[in-house]
């Protein structure tokens, strides 16, 4: 009876462990759209897609402006991770502006990308979205610019594709504050708008109430800062860049990291660390996406059953082998 119970106590604290690595049979087409470049979750983002083999990456946008600073920093590190077979978008906005991170792309020139650069990445999202035989996620991690000015071009897209977004704040603000309009909206609110309640296949979002609150701190970090895995150097670097440090060694912790739950929502199977929950949103005016019984039917992730869990997935995902 003894061994028993330690069964069931094990099987039942394993029920919400996030999924280990697996590549199943077919992968699943992805475009990323990115505001790479300002805050410093979108490079962890990235990197955690390209860890992620369900995953398949046909194509990354930038989004917001600053389109040529943006494009250098995913071009080199998609140079360094051997994944020139992506083709990257320069996107809405405008090409000028740098950033956090201008100084890991000083010398980088986008004619050393070994891969296609395309200047019109809205017409890029746009023709590779009609041309796929199956369905496409759009991953959107940054202001909806490049991907509303894809839909007022050719709204067709919107019944060709699934969006999964880090947009929003539903009942809690950053650091699990009051809520208010969150950065991805506010800075652009009629693109956020056509955005959400555009007519996807399907629309799943992570607002602040999820997204912003994972941080990774402690053994986790420790895990991340000792391993001489290439693009987990890279990572840091770049984070170190943009927190101004003067080494990798002074990082004791990760930055609040919204993205990665975005490319988490994209991954295929159950998302049982996470409270889903279909709602009616409406995007107003001030950039509060806010329950309406009007608004948008789309899957939200409101709450973490369990945090932890996710955390050791993130960690786990950025150290796995390519």
């Amino acid at each position: 009876m003894g061994v028993l119970i330690l069964i069931l106590v094990a099987t039942a604290g394993a029920g919400l462990r996030a999924p280990a690595p697996a590549a199943p049979a077919e992968k699943m087409p992805v475009i990323l759209d990115t505001d790479i470049g300002d805050d410093i979750d979108d490079t962890w983002a990235l990197v955690m897609l390209l860890k992620s083999p369900e995953l398949d990456l046909k194509l990354v946008t930038t989004t917001h402006g600053k389109a040529e600073y943006r494009a250098k920093l995913i071009c080199k590190i998609l140079n360094a991770a051997g994944r020139t077979d992506v083709p990257v978008g320069l996107g809405a906005g405008g090409l000028d502006g740098t950033g956090a991170q201008q100084a890991w792309v000083e010398e980088y020139e986008l004619k050393e990308y070994h891969g296609k650069i395309h200047h019109d990445g809205v017409q890029a999202l746009i023709d590779l979205v009609l041309s796929l035989p199956k369905l496409v996620t759009i991953i959107s991690i940054g202001p909806s610019t490049t991907v509303a000015a894809a839909l007022a071009k050719q709204p067709q897209i919107a019944s060709r594709a699934r969006f999964v977004g880090m947009q929003g704040a539903v009942h809690k603000g950053y650091e699990g504050g009051p809520v208010g309009p969150e950065y991805n909206v506010k800075e652009n609110v009629p693109a956020a708008r056509t955005a959400l309640l555009a007519p996807w296949r399907e629309t799943v979002i992570t607002p602040l109430d999820t997204c912003g609150l994972v941080r990774i701190t402690g053994e986790r970090f420790k895990r991340l800062a000792i391993s001489d895995d290439p693009l987990v150097r890279i990572l840091l670097e770049n984070y170190r860049i943009w927190a101004k440090k003067e080494s990798v060694d002074d990082l004791t912790a990760s930055s609040v990291l919204f993205d990665t739950v975005a490319v988490y929502l994209a991954l295929p199977g159950d998302k049982r660390l996470l409270l889903l929950e279909q709602l009616r949103i409406e995007v107003k005016p001030d950039g509060l996406t806010v329950i309406d019984p009007a608004g948008a039917k789309m899957s939200v992730a409101t709450a973490w059953k369990d945090l932890a869990p996710y955390e050791d997935f993130l960690v786990s995902r950025l150290l796995a082998a390519r």
